[in-house]
């Protein structure tokens, strides 16, 4: 049984609308990589103030074979519905609806209600990061915390480990688990071979050795790109990787906004750099225009395991076995690369639900199982599933090299100091910093009135701003 849900007035970030005005076809079939917000791969242990006065778990009274209602935005129903035919015994209503969207409140406003009312909870819902930060606290006084803690006898700890390294952190709140990862989008060095070959160049390995070729590129081919930091989704890849504090949940409810740190101020001095070489582009990639003009000149991206497939192939039609990834570059006396992350969605089980064992089965099955994750859209989050999914020639073929060790190696590289908060990062990035770069401004001038938008958001959502 299926049904639908409209958000209504559920808000779209402006990451995803950037995508689908540019190029929607790319912007339907990546809805995965793009469902989370600020935090996709954040620590978010550290935030155990928002689910202040927790107790411990209490299962709502079990009905044994009870139908279960499952919330899914379009990108997941077919996964769904492959888990309903193979499961003909659970007795399941589907419904599905855009609230997974990154920024939406419909599923917290829903949520409260139902808390209201005393009745109405999903089950099992698809949805952002972001939506764990409320879910895993009560709504009101009273309430049980929407997700149910799912290492407490739901799910087993050999399960929960087998996820990648960190990948799980925006899920963990109170020293609990509220959520299962479906897919991450780690950061890695995309770059074209046949060019790279043909022109004699070798792949990077550090960001001293990135800046050195972008200088390079820009005096010996004019036009020709290494990156862009013109999409709303740009500081996931450069300042993320670099581990610059922006949302760094120092405590419960205490977010540190540092961007006069080091290890921001390197990102943006060197791109800085690019950009006045016009190696760097501050015309983002899914913008108008951009992949038509400037597509078939993009040497190489720093960004998402997904470019590859939706922004290369789907979007700038890179002819195929010409694109390569490398892994995560890294900065002088640091001998582990950190990278970022720009996207992500998770499975939050309900703890109002009536069949656990029905709920927890499905929410696993979706994420770690290698017959549905194997042909998912974009890199799953657990690790044994995203072997089978690099196995799969869909996800291969296209590739001048095989992407699955820098693949693998970045999902265990993702920087889990740019936290998941309750707002995203897309914002301030969107309203602050991409005018300013636009309009020529340098980065690193734009570091303090960045840093100033993010605080005030941070405060209108109740964190206390730290600078130091």
């Amino acid at each position: 049984m299926k049904t639908t849900l409209s958000s209504g007035s559920a808000r779209t970030t402006p990451r995803r609308s950037a995508v689908r005005t540019a190029v929607a076809a790319v912007a339907l079939a990546a809805a995965t990589a793009l469902v989370a917000g600020c935090g996709a791969s954040a620590d978010t242990t550290k935030d155990a103030g928002t689910a202040a006065g927790h107790a411990a778990f209490t299962p709502a009274a079990q009905k044994a074979g009870s139908p279960i209602t499952v919330w899914a935005d379009a990108t997941r129903l077919p996964s769904v519905q492959a888990y309903q035919k193979a499961h003909p015994d659970v007795k399941m209503k589907v419904v599905t609806y855009d609230g997974g969207a990154d920024g939406s409140s419909y599923l917290q406003t829903k949520v409260e209600l139902f808390d209201r009312t005393g009745s109405g909870w999903p089950d099992v819902v698809f949805g952002s990061p972001t939506d764990v930060t409320w879910a895993s606290a009560p709504t009101k006084p009273g309430a049980i915390p929407f997700a149910a803690p799912l290492d407490q006898k739901l799910v087993p700890a050999s399960t929960l480990d087998g996820f990648a390294k960190g990948s799980l952190a925006p899920c963990q709140f109170d020293g609990h688990t509220y959520c299962l990862r479906n897919d991450i989008a780690q950061v890695v060095l995309w770059y074209n071979k046949t060019l790279m070959d043909k022109w004699g160049y070798t792949v990077p390995t550090t960001w001293a050795q990135y800046e050195a070729l972008g200088e390079k590129v820009a005096k010996e081919h004019p036009g020709y790109l290494v990156g862009s930091v013109g999409d709303t989704n740009s500081q996931e890849s450069y300042l993320w990787s670099s581990q610059c504090p922006a949302f760094d949940l120092v405590k419960p409810d205490t977010l540190r906004v540092d961007l006069k740190d080091p290890k921001c101020t390197r990102m943006s001095t060197l791109l800085d750099k690019l950009i006045s070489a016009k190696a760097v582009s501050t015309q983002g990639f899914f913008s108008q225009g951009f992949a038509k003009d400037s597509g078939s000149k993009v040497l190489m991206a720093y960004g998402p395991s997904w470019y590859g497939q939706y922004l290369f192939k789907t979007a700038f039609h890179t002819p195929a076995k010409q694109m390569a990834a490398a892994a995560p570059l890294t900065w002088p006396g640091e001998t582990t690369a950190a990278t970022g992350n720009v996207g992500g969605g998770v499975w939050m089980v309900s703890g109002h639900s009536k069949n656990l064992k029905a709920s927890t089965d499905l929410a696993t099955w979706l994420t770690t199982s290698d017959e549905n994750q194997a042909s998912a859209p974009t890199y799953p989050a657990y690790t044994k599933a995203a072997t089978a999914w690099l196995a799969n020639p869909a996800n291969r073929d296209y590739f001048a090299a095989d992407v699955s060790a820098p693949f693998q190696q970045a999902a265990n590289e993702v920087w889990t100091g740019w936290s998941n908060t309750r707002f995203s990062d897309a914002t301030a990035w969107s309203s602050v910093v991409l005018p300013a770069l636009t309009a020529g401004k340098s980065l690193t001038a734009t570091l303090p009135a960045w840093q100033s938008a993010i605080s005030n958001e941070a405060k209108s959502d109740g964190y206390q701003v730290t600078t130091g």
